[in-house]
């Protein structure tokens, strides 16, 4: 987490994003805009379960000018139905609710126990950032074509640069890859974030390959998901936090009433002491314990350092919807 020395800093550059042990200072305002897009290799063996439990979680730290356009508020809220999955997998013991669904809320950060859609939807996503791999968090959203990832801006670029190796896995336990690694094809991210790594459009999405012949939504389904539906909602928010406490060895949530941000950014706000790692981890509301569906409307982005145990998501507006529609239709 970065320290700031004077009230001024702290208005400018008080954000960390959440993630882990890798440093660097964001483009300048002035770089040329980049693409909203990267092809990707596919990493087949490349993610063997020791490389993913010494993957790093990624750090990212906000600087000053980092926060350069809120985002659109007023567009007409758009409403995506989930997908339940169609082909029959079942979920390995470990991964079995082990009791009734948990009821805490608010939440301040526990292991998910309940079960439900959001164990396969949700998981880990690795890549390589210059020479070294990192890991953040994403969930499996409808799309047209059914092979969509969303996850934090910073989690498919950063610095400039796209990462590599990105890989998704879904309901990951310790190693363990239970519904297989998904390779991204394409990443995206707003266009905001590609440009200039706007805090307030963090948002990221990727395009995964088939794997077996099945579509990702086929095999773990896919969560619902909406664009300008406002603020202070009842939320949900989960991730494999990798940074200590947390180990990213499971499935972690917190619950609890957001805000608005109110000092750098146009976020949704969260109590929640989620660590590095869980970046690019959903947010839902209307979120059933039981079933384990929501409505996903943001993503795990940042924390201040001088709020400990409280997160903020970027609010999904037109920006976020541009590019959710760019990925689902590639």
């Amino acid at each position: 987490m970065n320290r700031h020395r004077t009230a001024a800093s702290v208005l400018l550059a008080a954000g960390t994003l959440l993630a882990g042990a890798l440093t660097a200072a964001t483009p300048s305002a002035a770089a040329e805009p980049s693409p909203t897009s990267f092809r990707q290799q596919h990493s087949q063996g490349f993610w063997t379960a020791e490389r993913m439990r010494q993957a790093v979680p990624l750090d990212v730290t906000a600087a000053p000018g980092s926060v350069r356009a809120a985002p659109s508020t007023a567009g007409r809220p758009t409403l995506v139905a989930p997908t339940p999955a169609s082909v029959p997998v079942p979920a390995p013991a470990s991964l079995t609710a082990s009791a009734a669904s948990p009821t805490a809320f608010p939440q301040a950060g526990g292991a998910w126990t309940g079960g439900g859609a959001v164990v396969k939807t949700s998981g880990r996503v690795f890549f390589t950032m210059g020479g070294r791999t990192a890991s953040c968090s994403g969930d499996s959203v409808t799309s047209a074509n059914g092979s969509t990832v969303i996850t934090a801006g910073h989690c498919v670029k950063y610095q400039g640069a796209w990462h590599t190796n990105w890989v998704f896995v879904p309901a990951y336990d310790n190693g363990n890859a239970p519904y297989g690694q998904w390779s991204a094809t394409k990443t995206f991210a707003t266009d905001q974030w590609a440009a200039s790594e706007d805090m307030n459009m963090d948002v990221g999405l990727a395009v995964v390959a088939p794997l077996n012949g099945q579509k990702l939504s086929q095999v773990v389904g896919a969560q619902g998901i909406l664009f300008n539906g406002g603020y202070n909602k009842r939320m949900y928010s989960f991730g494999f936090p990798a940074a200590a406490p947390y180990d990213g060895s499971k499935l972690v949530y917190c619950s609890g009433n957001s805000n608005k941000d109110f000092l750098l950014t146009k976020d949704h706000g969260l109590g929640c002491n989620m660590t590095g790692g869980s970046s690019g981890g959903p947010w839902f509301q209307d979120f059933n314990e039981v079933t384990g569906l929501g409505t996903q409307v943001s993503v795990n982005s940042f924390g201040y350092v001088f709020l400990p145990n409280r997160m903020y998501g970027p609010y999904f507006g037109n920006e976020a919807k541009a590019a959710y529609d760019k990925a689902q239709t590639a």
